[in-house]
């Protein structure tokens, strides 16, 4: 065949194609065409039934005393600790909702603790939590429908041991970083304070 005869034989295939993918687009009962059809969809404010919402649950607060969080056992290991001294910068209850728990002598080289109390969301929380796991070593655990973890070393100047704990539970953070002052069952007292 003629390479003139191979094109036009070419063309012609191309306009019946496009009149085949023309026709098949018309309506196929002989109505002309009207454009588009809008069909109304029924408003959800017009619903017989009504959709439940759920009941928000309790949620619990930062306390603001850093001495009632405490059992009277924990207390009477901190007795001649003082709390919240100036010299240590801002402590108790601050501005953003949270509380700081500040326990050390400031004439003292390195004995203290600090407790920070703040409200943190889920994620934000095991993720940090998580990443104390994988680059530091921590230890956690789920203790009191919450996460705990922790870790000790040794002080780097002193002979003593410094250590952290962190428990998060329903939006709520402890934060507890000491130095050669750790009295038994204090995360404790603080957890059982605010969670019950």
């Amino acid at each position: 065949m003629a390479p003139r005869a191979t094109r036009l034989a070419a063309a012609a295939a191309s306009v019946l194609l496009a009149f085949a993918a023309l026709t098949a687009c018309a309506p196929d009962d002989g109505t002309p065409d009207s454009g588009f059809t809008f069909t109304p969809t029924p408003s959800t404010a017009a619903s017989a039934t009504p959709t439940p919402t759920p009941t928000p649950t309790a949620q619990a607060e930062i306390p603001d005393d850093c001495r009632a969080i405490l059992t009277a056992d924990v207390l009477a290991q901190l007795e001649d600790v003082p709390l919240n001294d100036p010299a240590f910068g801002a402590s108790g209850p601050q501005s953003d909702g949270s509380l700081v728990c500040v326990w050390g002598d400031p004439a003292a080289d390195t004995t203290g603790l600090v407790t920070t109390i703040t409200y943190a969301s889920r994620g934000p929380a095991l993720d940090m939590l998580n990443k104390l796991v994988a680059d530091e070593g921590y230890t956690c655990y789920t203790p009191d429908g919450g996460t705990r973890c922790e870790k000790t070393w040794p002080n780097e100047t002193y002979p003593v041991t410094d250590g952290r704990t962190l428990f998060w539970r329903d939006g709520i953070l402890i934060d507890t970083r000491y130095s050669a002052l750790a009295p038994t069952g204090y995360t404790a007292a603080v957890v059982g304070s605010i969670f019950g």
